[in-house]
């Protein structure tokens, strides 16, 4: 499964990429929205795993986006923004699901292994 990582903040992109790479997975870093948009353009990615505090563009409008252009394979919100109001809006917005920060890695792959 390859995965793409949305997330702005070196240490925590890292943190996730160094979990998930140990657990199998080839996982690729976007620091920013317009990044993410053009890298699924490029590769075909069986995950996106979206920050929604970036530093280009909102992630709600990255999933939007993402979606109208035609992505179709799962998005997991991962933010620290975590009210019902922010997690309906992830929904909506295209999300499939929405993990909020802080997280225990455990649960993480859980729902990456729902996806």
């Amino acid at each position: 499964m390859r995965i793409l990582i949305v997330e702005d903040q070196p240490k925590m992109a890292s943190f996730i990429k160094k979990g998930l790479v140990a657990q199998g997975y080839m996982v690729d870093i976007s620091e920013t929205g317009m990044g993410a948009e053009s890298m699924t353009v490029e590769t075909e990615y069986d995950l996106v795993v979206l920050d929604v505090n970036l530093p280009d563009q909102n992630g709600m409008d990255t999933a939007r986006h993402l979606r109208r252009d035609g992505f179709r394979r799962p998005i997991l919100m991962l933010t620290a923004l975590a009210t019902t109001k922010d997690k309906i809006h992830g929904l909506d917005a295209g999300a499939d699901d929405y993990l909020t920060k802080p997280f225990e890695f455990e649960e993480l792959l859980a729902q990456i292994g729902r996806a």
